[in-house]
C-alpha cells in the first residue's frame, strides 16, 4: 500500500500542471480550477483499478476534462437557481438594466481574453461587432468591402469559436 501511495505522489506531481491547465481551460477560474484538479486526482486515484493500459495521460485528461465539465455544469445550475430567486423578488427596471449591463460586461471581457486565439481574418469583424458594438454597415464602409463579406466574416468566425470553444456560451 505504501509503494502504491508513494507512485501515486510521483503520478501527481509529474501531470498536475498539465490537468490543471486543461481544467482552467474549462472553468476559467483560477481557485475553481485548483480545487477541481484535486477532485479530479481523487477520482483518478479511486478509478486506479478500472485503469486499463490505454495510455495513462489521456485517461487522466479525460476524467479531468469530465470532472471540470460537471463542476462548470453545477456552477450554472447553481447561477439559474440564484436568478430565478432574484427573478422572482420582481426587482425594478433599474435591476434589471445593471444585471443586463453585468452581463454584457462579462461577454466582452470574455471575447477579449479569447481574441487572441482567433484567426488573425476573424478578429478584427468579431472586435468591431462584439467590443466596439458596430453595425455590419459601419463595417463594411471602414473594410471598404460589401456588408454580405461582412455578414459571412462574422458568420464564418461564430462557426470557428463553436467548434473550439464548445463550452463557452458567446452569443
Amino acid at each position: 500500500m505504501e509503494g502504491s501511495d508513494h507512485a501515486f505522489r510521483v503520478l501527481v506531481e509529474k501531470y498536475r500542471n498539465d490537468l490543471f491547465r486543461v481544467i482552467y481551460a474549462v472553468l476559467r477560474d483560477q481557485k475553481e480550477a485548483e480545487d477541481a484538479t484535486q477532485e479530479a486526482f481523487m477520482k483518478i486515484y479511486t478509478s486506479l483499478p478500472q485503469y486499463e493500459n490505454q495510455g495513462l495521460k489521456t485517461w487522466m485528461t479525460r476524467i479531468a476534462v469530465n470532472h471540470a465539465i460537471d463542476v462548470k455544469r453545477k456552477r450554472e445550475r447553481r447561477r439559474e437557481e440564484v436568478s430565478d430567486r432574484i427573478t422572482a423578488f420582481e426587482l425594478p427596471a433599474e435591476q434589471e438594466t445593471v444585471e443586463s449591463a453585468i452581463i454584457k460586461k462579462e461577454q466582452h471581457d470574455l471575447i477579449k481574453k479569447r481574441m487572441n486565439e482567433l484567426p488573425t481574418n476573424y478578429r478584427d469583424v468579431i472586435y468591431g461587432f462584439y467590443i466596439e458594438e458596430k453595425s455590419y454597415q459601419q463595417m463594411a464602409e471602414e473594410q471598404q468591402v460589401q456588408v454580405k463579406t461582412v455578414e459571412t466574416k462574422l458568420y464564418r468566425a461564430r462557426h470557428w469559436m463553436k467548434q473550439h470553444w464548445k463550452e463557452d456560451d458567446f452569443s
